[in-house]
């Protein structure tokens, strides 16, 4: 809660701050700096979707045309931190024509943004007519795989198939081209100067406009790549588990010996989940567990802040509930500190609930106790994560893939380098990927010759490029 008595919103969490500056001290600016480059509306959308990231300080700028997005951003390119281009066609400007040490990000397009434009444009030309429409940006595989789930047969889309980096001139010529020799009847695009130019020719077009959800994404890549997030992302983070009415459950067991197993049981999920952390836990006694971690893995885990799986897995197996706090700090005391005042938190909020006290003591929450991982696996394949356990691969080390992919968006590895993410001698790592091959989870993508020795394989995580969608 700031100085004027308003609740901040961070990633659809609530974020109450217990203390505000002093009257008497000066505005200073504050956040990471985030430049945003593109069209006045599409910048406009950027900005309202920005205020539930109170981590970014915005420098706004707008353009006309495309062509002024690389001058836009060597104004601010000394000041802003990070950069995000309202899209693919600024982005490449900026790129190939700007240096600038600030990290460059662009809002992405999905099969959303084309449904939505599809739309308009059936209704502006006739619902039941069948309709041939040029598309740019956007690739074939992805059009194909949009028309196929909505069952659109009266739509035929013909991608631009040139180069990734096309100027405005391009596309605008390529779409004329196609609706002047009689090939499609409009057009989609992606970038608004050339819908502009393509209205100025009377040739009728749709933009096809980013989500919201598109630019949350966007923005949360842009955070996690800044040197201040990156600086944080080693920082410890302490945790607080407390296990709802554990005396109660505990009377329902016969025998100590039920008792003693039950307490076993639970302390193992732990060890599982924490270990997908790479943290430690003890257990305190009674019904209190704590645990250490970095707070970059927890927010890939949390997939930023949003849900710990551990509360549904708990649920699941043993029908009971937790209460989770989390602590951050500048040192471990202070962490400690926060992860009590946070499991507090969590107690009176009623339990089977998880809540954050940062450092500057900031509540964050509550997260849904769900389980992302599952549900993010479930979009592609239902029998994804039973394929997975049959070929071997627990929940740890497919926690810890899934992280890295999240991370980094790279698939293919080396055997020592997966031997290295998963914590495991090469010779083990050896022995899982065979499993992993025979079950068709990954493939040999390519083989590396060396100067001396044999060839070596690189390994691609075919089942999480799939999860990914790509």
């Amino acid at each position: 809660m700031n100085k004027n008595g308003y609740v901040r919103r961070e990633g659809g969490i609530e974020r109450e701050a217990t203390s505000a500056p002093k009257q008497d001290e000066p505005a200073l600016p504050r956040g990471i700096s985030i430049g945003i480059i593109g069209p006045e509306e599409l910048v406009q959308r950027i900005l309202n979707v920005l205020k539930a990231f109170p981590s970014f300080r915005p420098i706004a700028k707008t353009y006309d045309t495309v062509d002024e997005a690389p001058g836009l951003a060597e104004e601010i390119a000394d000041e802003a931190e990070v950069i995000l281009a309202s899209g693919p066609v600024p982005y490449n400007a900026i790129r190939e024509q700007v240096r600038t040490s600030a990290a460059l990000h662009y809002v992405p397009l999905t099969d959303t943004g084309f449904y939505r434009a599809l739309s308009r444009l059936k209704n502006a030309l006739g619902p039941e007519r069948r309709l041939r429409v040029s598309v740019d940006t956007l690739g074939k595989p992805m059009i194909a795989k949009a028309l196929a789930e909505i069952d659109e047969t009266r739509a035929e889309a013909l991608p631009y198939d040139g180069p990734a980096n096309a100027s405005k001139e391009m596309l605008a010529a390529h779409h004329a081209l196609l609706f002047e020799s009689g090939a499609c009847d409009a057009a989609l695009t992606a970038e608004a100067s050339v819908a502009k130019a393509l209205s100025e020719r009377g040739i009728p077009n749709e933009w096809i406009i980013p989500t919201d959800g598109n630019i949350t994404v966007a923005l949360e890549r842009a955070l996690l790549s800044t040197e201040t997030r990156q600086s944080k992302e080693a920082q410890i983070v302490v945790g607080l588990i407390n296990v709802d009415h554990f005396e109660r459950l505990i009377q329902t067991r016969a025998s100590e010996h039920e008792i003693q197993k039950f307490k076993l049981d639970i302390h193992r999920m732990l060890l599982d989940y924490v270990a997908s952390l790479d943290g430690y836990l003890t257990h305190l006694g009674g019904d209190e567990y704590l645990f250490f971690t970095t707070r970059g893995i927890f927010e890939r885990i949390t997939g930023g802040y949003k849900s710990i799986s551990l509360g549904r897995s708990m649920y699941r197996k043993f029908g009971l509930s937790l209460s989770i706090g989390m602590g951050f700090g500048r040192s471990a005391n202070e962490a400690g500190t926060n992860a009590r005042a946070a499991l507090r938190k969590s107690k009176d909020a009623g339990g089977d609930t998880c809540f954050i006290v940062g450092e500057d003591r900031a509540l964050i929450g509550p997260l849904a106790m769900s389980d992302p991982l599952e549900a993010a696996l479930a979009l592609t394949d239902a029998g994804l994560i039973k394929r997975a356990e049959d070929a071997g691969m627990t929940s740890v080390y497919l926690s810890k893939l899934m992280a890295q992919v999240a991370r980094t968006g790279q698939t293919d590895y080396k055997v020592h380098e997966l031997a290295a993410m998963l914590d495991i001698t090469v010779r083990s790592t050896h022995r899982l990927l065979q499993q992993w091959l025979d079950h068709r989870l990954i493939a040999v993508a390519d083989v590396e010759k060396v100067p001396k020795g044999r060839p070596r394989q690189i390994f691609r995580l075919t089942f999480l490029r799939d999860a990914k969608g790509g």
